[in-house]
């Protein structure tokens, strides 16, 4: 939980760090993407704790001060991707997407989990939920990513993003919709609701290729990086922005721009996924960002709320 009301999110200024791009990616990946983290106070070690994904799989970072990463060797996941992170009574659930098929298309993938009681010893993996909706399989044969657990009284809801949509001027998909999911225990298995709760709009102009990412807060808020078209530039783009809901089902887009938005330099052509986690009195987002379209580098970067 973050701690705060919905109009009070609605209202926080966000500074990016003047260091940025923080982390960069692991040899030989072009990319670092997709940041969940742990803040000390719910580390065991009091050290920040970082997933990321390259090309490779999941790998863990750590950090003091939440400015200096240091990578640790391997990966926790490979052929994996997009992660969350959630501590709760003492275990350590790391989520994420694990393809299943990549090459030759089309594409396959589906939600697993991990657990851990100290952040190095994982177990092995549970499968959470498989593609099962006609949605689920647009542009693909079944594609499931970016899942945010949150509790609720009578068990958890998962937030996920299904199906792809394809860039042509980048030459590789991105997750069209958003769905929800429920289920008793916080492994599952969940079950879909029939319909998305986000979905790419026409007269949307920060999401009308696709709705990728809700990271959702008690209240409910979520921070959700949508695909668009950018006209002026002739080029895909995405920006992240607060969306919010009184049931966590039925979302509206807050009426302000977005908090984060592609410009120049490291972040380009896409800012892309994230996560937001209160640290004493301001949230701290981690997000990623590309550099170029058809070929471009991913790297991590912070902003801070004021």
């Amino acid at each position: 939980m973050l701690g705060m009301s919905i109009a009070e999110l609605a209202g926080l200024e966000w500074t990016e760090h003047e260091g940025n791009p923080l982390i960069p990616p692991p040899f030989p990946s072009p990319i670092l993407a997709d940041p969940t983290f742990l803040p000390p106070l719910e580390t065991p070690d009091g050290l920040w704790h970082l997933f990321a994904h390259s090309i490779l799989g999941i790998h863990h970072f750590t950090s003091r001060d939440g400015l200096a990463w240091k990578r640790r060797k391997g990966a926790v996941c490979r052929g994996s991707l997009r992660a969350f992170v959630l501590a709760r009574d003492s275990v350590y659930y790391l989520f994420y997407e694990r393809f299943l098929r990549l090459f030759p298309f089309p594409y396959r993938s589906r939600i697993e989990a991990r657990t851990s009681r100290d952040l190095d010893s994982w177990s092995r993996p549970a499968v959470v939920m498989e593609p099962s909706l006609a949605w689920h399989r647009e542009g693909c044969r079944g594609a499931m990513s970016n899942p945010c657990v949150v509790a609720e009284e009578d068990g958890f809801r998962l937030y996920y993003s299904a199906g792809l949509v394809y860039l042509r001027d980048c030459r590789f998909s991105e997750p069209k919709y958003i769905g929800v999911a429920a289920s008793r225990d916080i492994l599952g298995p969940y079950e879909p609701e029939p319909e998305p709760v986000l979905q790419p709009a026409a007269g949307d102009p920060y999401a009308n290729m696709g709705a990728e990412v809700v990271k959702a807060a008690g209240g409910y808020a979520g921070f959700q990086n949508g695909i668009y078209w950018d006209d002026g530039i002739a080029h895909t783009r995405s920006a992240i922005r607060l969306v919010t809901s009184q049931d966590g089902m039925a979302w509206e887009i807050a009426p302000r721009k977005p908090l984060l938005v592609p410009e120049t330099g490291w972040k380009k052509a896409f800012v892309y996924a994230l996560d937001v986690r209160k640290v004493e009195d301001r949230l701290y987002l981690f997000f990623n960002a590309r550099d170029g379209w058809l070929s471009g580098r991913e790297n991590v970067g912070l902003a801070v709320s004021t």
